[in-house]
């Protein structure tokens, strides 16, 4: 789908992946709106993107929030495109040495965050895609953003495991549910990637966790993700699909 001229929607579009996929998006000639919940963060993006972006502050996990994200996106044009980025993370485990049960609060924040808001996107941009003439059949694509946690979930990532399981669950019936109006809904599971958050690492833990890679040995780039949407787009047969993107990466236990 070519998408020159239209929007398209990239929550957590402030940094990280979802920079990388809206500078993308834009320098493939999409007009792009960051969502994000740092307004600072936001508009700093959106102005190093340049004319092509706009930024509206927005939280995944309230409904008036992203309906209103929507509403604001509309107006810049026809949205063709949504990406899910947004999301958290915390190390936990089920119970602690002391035999303490994980808190359920911070369960239910990542899950809130990384799930429901996954959720919300998906369903807010799907009705407004279901909108749009269709072109050569279709009428718009979304991408979510999952982990190969899903799969490799490591010691401590049991909230997050779940709430990117739960986004790899989703795929494939909402690709379903969406085909009667001609919109696609594909899946990306990132390995390690060069994110903001992994840099707060020493250098000689990043090191290592590129030499943990099968091939290429290194870190995933945002750029490497960004390319991944750009091929979703591009592919129109591609649709109900999760792929991962870790250069074969397996996670061990720890």
């Amino acid at each position: 789908m070519d998408i020159r001229g239209e929007v398209a929607v990239i929550s957590g579009g402030a940094s990280g992946l979802g920079f990388a996929a809206a500078a993308a998006l834009a320098e493939a000639g999409a007009h792009v709106v960051l969502a994000d919940r740092n307004e600072e963060a936001g508009r700093e993006a959106a102005g190093k993107i340049g004319d092509l972006a706009t930024f509206v502050p927005t939280d995944v996990v309230e409904e008036t929030s992203v309906g209103e994200l929507m509403v604001e996106a509309a107006k810049v044009g026809v949205v063709r495109m949504v990406v899910s980025c947004a999301g958290i993370g915390i190390a936990e485990r089920t119970i602690d040495r002391n035999g303490n049960p994980h808190d359920f609060a911070s369960f239910e924040r990542v899950i809130r965050v990384n799930l429901m808001g996954t959720f919300n996107m998906l369903r807010f941009g799907a009705q407004y895609l279901s909108r749009n003439d269709p072109r050569d059949g279709q009428r718009g694509v979304i991408v979510n953003t999952a982990s190969i946690a899903a799969y490799d979930g490591q010691i401590g990532q049991l909230a997050y495991a779940a709430s990117k399981g739960g986004i790899v669950g989703l795929t494939l019936p909402a690709a379903r549910d969406l085909s009667s109006v001609g919109i696609r809904v594909a899946t990306i599971a990132p390995g390690i990637m060069d994110t903001p958050l992994l840099g707060m690492l020493p250098e000689e833990v990043r090191s290592a966790l590129g030499a943990s890679i099968p091939f290429p040995k290194r870190l995933g780039f945002p750029a490497d993700f960004a390319k991944l949407v750009l091929a979703i787009l591009d592919n129109d047969y591609l649709n109900g699909e999760v792929i991962r993107l870790d250069g074969a990466l397996r996670m061990p236990p720890r």
